[in-house]
């Protein structure tokens, strides 16, 4: 197999465990769907990735890195707590089309029972974890509100709501109700709008 060939075999791969995993879900993926998906042997999955939860790790990396890339470009445009709200917004309407959220929730679920795949999971986790810290940080650090929530801590309440939403969507035939969630917080960022004035700093003695 020469390496263009054997490249082209990954990237199919990797693309049939995410299409795979969105569909399907983790109970109904494994080593003989992906493969019939990709049209190849399903002894390549072990060939290239050593097992299925290996080669779903790629999955999701790969659509982390495209996700991150996008997000970090929408979310930069943001310079009030208004216009971060919108942005959180657009981006989970965007995840949701897309199905990127779907494999993420997938190998949590499935971490549960697997002590092995949860470590490498939380290990994907921190790097939206400080994205989004980096972020609030951005936008309403020195004020009274981050004074009130550490960037820190509303980074970790953020990736927990998301994720809590995310999975709820799939019980929301109609998203009425997620979609009420992200209203609520449109209606209430500009009346916190005080709290988001940073504070003078002191001068040095």
């Amino acid at each position: 197999m020469s390496k263009q060939s054997s490249e082209e075999t990954r990237d199919r791969l990797i693309e049939a465990a995410a299409h795979t995993l969105r569909t399907e879900g983790y109970a109904g993926t494994s080593a003989r769907t992906i493969a019939k998906s990709a049209g190849c042997n399903s002894a390549l999955v072990f060939y290239h990735f050593g097992g299925v939860d290996p080669l779903l790790l790629a999955a999701l990396d790969r659509s982390s890195a495209q996700r991150m890339a996008a997000h970090r470009e929408a979310a930069a445009q943001a310079r009030t707590l208004e216009e971060l709200v919108e942005a959180a917004t657009a981006i989970y309407r965007t995840d949701l089309e897309g199905g990127h959220i779907t494999l993420f929730t997938e190998l949590v679920g499935a971490g549960i029972a697997r002590p092995e795949l949860r470590k490498e999971i939380v290990e994907r986790a921190e790097p939206w974890i400080d994205f989004v810290e980096q972020t609030l940080d951005r936008v309403i650090g020195g004020s009274p509100l981050a004074a009130l929530l550490p960037p820190r801590d509303l980074a970790y309440a953020a990736i927990t709501f998301y994720l809590g939403v995310n999975l709820f969507t799939h019980l929301d035939a109609d998203r009425t109700r997620t979609e009420a969630l992200f209203g609520l917080a449109a209606r209430v960022a500009p009346r916190a709008r005080l709290l988001t004035l940073r504070l003078p700093r002191r001068r040095e003695r």
